[in-house]
This record gives structure tokens, sequence and C-alpha cells, in this order.
């Protein structure tokens, strides 16, 4: 999706770097803490050679940053950037829909590690206060 880079649209750019399926669910598995690559592919059940298509291209766009944790043989594990951090709304707001839209029985749950509460993710105007979805929006260039 690279010739998104280009577009005026903040969602398109952003598309061209996350906008597959598996790039998503890699972030996902990132920020539950997996860092390897057999982790990856375990959770995930992803083939070896589009996983590290997608690994690449996140490293590369700078989601993720490699770390060696092992010189003989050499190993790299793959740490989340502050942008693949700054991600994780994102995430929570497709669950979020999908927990409002999809069949929901039997699915995977957010919790807050503090508390223990499931997370449902609202998202709120900076401005207005209002809920995402609650007003009429105007997309302009």
């Amino acid at each position: 999706m690279k010739n998104l880079e280009a577009q005026p649209c903040l969602i398109a750019r952003s598309l061209s770097l996350v906008g597959d399926a598996w790039s998503m669910l890699i972030l996902r598995d990132a920020h539950s803490g997996l860092t390897r690559f057999d982790q990856f592919r375990r959770s995930l059940g992803i083939v070896p050679t589009m996983l590290t298509k997608r690994l690449a291209a996140l490293t590369q766009d700078g989601l993720l940053e490699t770390r060696r944790y092992n010189d003989r043989p050499p190993r790299d594990e793959y740490v989340l950037t502050q942008s693949g951090r700054d991600y994780l709304p994102v995430l929570l707001a497709i669950q979020g829909w999908g927990q409002a839209h999809c069949n929901a029985s039997d699915v995977t749950r957010f919790l807050d590690d503090e508390t223990g509460i499931e997370i449902e993710p609202v998202m709120i105007d900076k401005h207005t206060g209002a809920p995402i979805g609650t007003r009429a929006i105007r997309i302009t260039a």
C-alpha cells in the first residue's frame, strides 16, 4: 500500500504503514509482550516468509526496532518504538468496534492490568468533549 503514503489524507498515509491484518496483529502481540520471531509465528500461525516481510516493514517504518539478544547465532528481538506504542489506542478502537459489530462471544478480552476490568474504548474529541461518531464531521484538504 506504499502508493498511499503521498496522499493528503492521514488515514491513507497511516494505512500505507499498517493497513494489513498481519501488521496489526503483530503490533497487538507486541503490546502483549511478545518480542521474538518464534513467539509471533506461534501466536499468529503465520508462515515465516510473510512474518519476515511484515517485521521488516514495521521496523523500516519505525513502529518496531530490533534489539540483539543473542550473538551466536545472531538473534534479534522486535520491540515497540514510541510510534508502535502510540498505535495501541487504534488497536483498541478496532477491538471496540468488533465488540459492537461482530459476534463477540468466546473472544479475546483486553483488561486493564491494574484493575482487571475489561477495557471499553471510547474516543472523545479533545476540543468539544463529544464522543466521536455522535456528531457530523466534515473532511477538508
